[in-house]
């Protein structure tokens, strides 16, 4: 142990209280809320559906609450209680060469990762989301998926990570630079490659057969200056009775899909209106903002990386003596949620104007109106609280409160 080590616990510590705290503060604050329906929303949204939005908050408030205290423990474990310790010398023992060891380890280490989150999401499923209607999974689509997830984390992270490590091992000083061009190379692949060639592997995705709905999303798309591959529809019910719609890919891989349950909530002129302002997010340029801000924040963790992987207080004041390419890269993915956590209000507070920018150019694309119709039907069919504590949705939330929404929207057509 060193100084690291009590900046580490005490940020771990300061993190998880203020999420509890939060999480708390969010409870409060819609309990007080639950017994009247806001009177913006009152010839809308019914007592009942109101009172099911707020229990549902509660709930997954509470799960949030057991989800940090338990991340807390598995992330102290793996560090200061010697698990990547004693996984690492499990791998070393072996005497296979460095790379292979480093390889083995950190997809060791990805693989237990998410084993240790199976009970919570499982909970998540089939407690919380059924105990609330919205669970539409079986058990054999739920591991299924894991199954899907785990394969795919064989076969993409093995090349992926040793690229990295050979980068890391084999570039002089400045490896985090070209890691950082290649991460970025990387993620601009994926965004081409995910809706056609990854995204399949888990739903279905079918052409919109509703040739009326088809005419007037091609004539929206005609309006805006938008060329797509084409328009989708997923089975999210197979998984979830929650709905969305939104755009995805790059270049000519470019996909609009709207979940099917999305298309039995909403009549036309709503989900013309809802895709507009997804629309808004191409036309304001809000993926390419988006990305310009990943790739400054992965520069900077990556430049941080470069010089803490030098540091032996990196290594020994998280619980380890064995100084390896591997083991700071495992290290940089653990404690890089404790720091970054403080840099949710600014992302939140980017988020949330795009969103403002994505339904002003909605209205003024379609109209504003079948829009605010569209949204409280789908905060009322996602239970989503019509009531949040101010302060934490400033903090958690990517979109605005409903009833801001709402406001800024009646405010453009009056």
């Amino acid at each position: 142990m060193n100084e690291f080590t009590w900046v580490f616990v005490i940020a771990l510590l300061v993190m998880t209280g203020i999420e509890i705290w939060l999480s708390l503060r969010q409870k409060r604050h819609v309990l007080a809320n639950r017994h009247q329906v806001p009177a913006a929303f009152s010839e809308q949204i019914s007592l009942e559906a109101h009172q099911k939005a707020a229990d549902y908050s509660v709930a997954k408030g509470q799960f949030k609450r057991t989800e940090a205290l338990y991340g807390a423990v598995i992330l102290l474990v793996w560090t200061l209680g010697g698990g990547l310790a004693l996984l690492s010398g499990a791998w070393e023992s072996l005497g296979l060469s460095a790379t292979v060891t480093g390889i083995l380890f950190v997809l060791s280490f990805l693989v237990i990762g998410s084993l240790l989150e199976l009970p919570t999401s499982w909970f998540k499923t089939f407690v919380m989301e059924d105990k609330f209607g919205f669970n539409r999974s079986t058990p054999g689509v739920f591991f299924g998926d894991f199954a899907k997830q785990l394969l795919l984390t064989l076969i993409m992270g093995t090349p992926i990570i040793w690229v990295t490590l050979w980068l890391m091992e084999s570039s002089g000083a400045y490896w985090w630079l070209y890691l950082w061009g290649a991460w970025m190379g990387f993620a601009l692949f994926m965004m081409w490659a995910y809706p056609a060639f990854i995204a399949p592997i888990f739903n279905k995705f079918s052409p919109l057969e509703d040739k009326q709905l088809e005419s007037r999303v091609d004539g929206l798309l005609k309006r805006c200056g938008f060329k797509s591959q084409g328009i989708f529809v997923m089975d999210g019910s197979r998984r979830s009775g929650h709905g969305n719609a939104y755009f995805t890919g790059l270049g000519n891989n470019k996909r609009i899909v709207f979940f099917d349950t999305l298309l039995s909530t909403l009549n036309g002129d709503q989900i013309e209106a809802v895709l507009a302002h997804e629309l808004g997010h191409f036309r304001r340029k809000h993926v390419i903002k988006n990305m310009a801000l990943l790739a400054v924040l992965s520069l900077i963790g990556l430049a941080f990386l470069g010089w803490a992987s030098a540091q032996s207080w990196f290594y020994n004041g998280l619980g380890v003596e064995s100084q390896s390419a591997a083991m700071a890269l495992v290290l940089f993915m653990l404690v890089i949620p404790v720091f970054s956590f403080y840099l949710h209000p600014l992302l939140t507070h980017l988020s949330r104007k795009y969103e403002y920018e994505a339904d002003d150019y909605a209205a003024s694309v379609a109209n504003a109106d079948d829009l605010i119709a569209a949204l409280v039907a789908l905060y009322k069919e996602n239970a989503s609280t019509l009531t949040p504590d101010p302060l934490v949705s400033a903090i958690y939330d990517s979109h605005p409160p409903a009833s801001l929404r709402i406001a800024a929207l009646q405010a453009r057509t009056a």
